[in-house]
């Protein structure tokens, strides 16, 4: 089979592109090992949830499902609230200085997902498959399936995650660390309202959030070298630890879904492109979770690689040329380097405890809180705006 661009990944970086380019007409079509995602389920709260940001939004409501994704279930938060030892003296961000609505939206995986394939019954979808091979000639990109069929496209764009096999298989390198940390996730009810603010405490063993959801409960995610400790606790155990170490904030935890953990890294691709194939996504950058920017990360390269693809489209022109795809590579990387120094640096300052550095820390904090402008220029990459 033949197609002008195909995606490997049908995540919502993958499911994303390939819709975006599909609504201009391109003959796109997207490759995923898994099956199908499943229907989102209205009497459950996925554990796993986003936190998107303006730009992501706006992204989405170019393809027409945002709409969807609001209309079911989604938490804006118009506040951040962001410390480390003391919490009169947090750093916080409002969303009216910035002339925004709010500063994002709290959004299920499987919410997400499930809007975004919805419109793709009309893509050619190739699920249920597994790639044996990837061949990068001079006019085509070759893919193998175990199964023994071949797709060639002009251009093969990888979505498919941070162990990405085609980011491998065209041999790019990349930076990998892992920390020593594992994200604790769980939604819990609180005895406060949380007034659709997410909170942020930086701990000595890791960031501890609180994301707002629409039912009045909270997401948090708990980046923790002490994960398997706290994975152990009984339930009682846990919220009182939990409340004790947002400073009881939101009063006492009432009540906690089952927790799960996962690893955290850093991960960074040499390089974002070659002749005839590009990365997106995870599989070409990971960042800690603390700034909540992964999958708007993700989102932000679908943009600006559908609108490069369309734009080639349109003047006829080599969708796989490697002067087009390295104007994608250079803006990306700038952006992602960016987000990975900041959330790989604010996470080492805030493991870091001596009584000098506090105070350093503590004076910066209320120093960005003094100046407004600087403030409103934090506030705004922080969510997109």
């Amino acid at each position: 089979m033949k197609h002008e661009i195909v995606i490997v990944g049908g995540g919502a970086v993958g499911a994303a592109l390939v819709l975006a380019l599909h609504r201009a007409g391109i003959d796109a079509a997207l490759v995923e090992r898994g099956a199908p995602p499943p229907a989102w389920d209205a009497a459950d709260y996925d554990l796993r949830v986003y936190a998107l940001s303006p730009a992501s939004t706006r992204f989405l409501d170019t393809l027409a499902v945002w709409p969807e994704i609001v209309s079911r279930r989604a938490s804006a938060y118009r506040t951040m609230r962001i410390w480390d030892e003391q919490p009169q003296r947090a750093l916080e961000f409002a969303s009216a200085p910035l002339g925004l609505p709010q500063l994002g939206h709290i959004v299920e995986n499987s919410l997400l997902l499930q809007s975004l394939w919805r419109p793709l019954a009309e893509v050619p979808l190739y699920t249920g498959v597994r790639i044996a091979a990837l061949k990068l000639d001079e006019d085509a990109a070759r893919l193998s399936f175990d199964d023994g069929r071949e797709l060639s496209a002009r251009l093969v764009i990888a979505a498919d995650g941070a162990d990405s096999a085609l980011r491998e298989a065209a041999g790019i390198e990349c930076l990998r660390r892992p920390y020593p940390q594992r994200a604790v996730v769980c939604h819990v009810r609180t005895e406060r309202p949380h007034r659709g603010t997410a909170w942020q405490r930086f701990l000595p063993t890791g960031p501890l959030a609180f994301l707002p959801l629409a039912d009045g409960r909270c997401s948090i995610v708990w980046s923790s070298q002490e994960a398997d400790e706290l994975l152990a606790l009984d339930d009682a155990e846990f919220r009182l630890r939990l409340a004790a170490a947002l400073q009881f904030e939101l009063g006492a935890i009432i009540e906690c879904t089952r927790r799960v953990a996962f690893p955290l890294q850093l991960l960074h691709a040499r390089d974002y492109v070659r002749p005839r194939f590009a990365l997106a996504g995870d599989a070409a950058h990971v960042v800690h979770p603390l700034a909540g920017q992964g999958v708007n990360l993700g989102l932000a390269d679908a943009e600006l690689l559908a609108r490069q693809l369309i734009a080639a489209h349109d003047e006829r022109r080599d969708p796989g040329n490697l002067r087009l795809l390295q104007r994608y590579e250079r803006a990306r990387k700038a952006d992602a380097l960016d987000m990975l120094a900041v959330t790989d640096g604010l996470n080492r300052a805030f493991g870091l405890r001596s009584e000098t550095w506090d105070g350093l820390r503590g004076f910066g904090l209320d120093a960005v809180n003094r100046l407004a402008p600087l403030k409103t220029l934090l506030a705004r990459r922080a969510v997109g705006a």
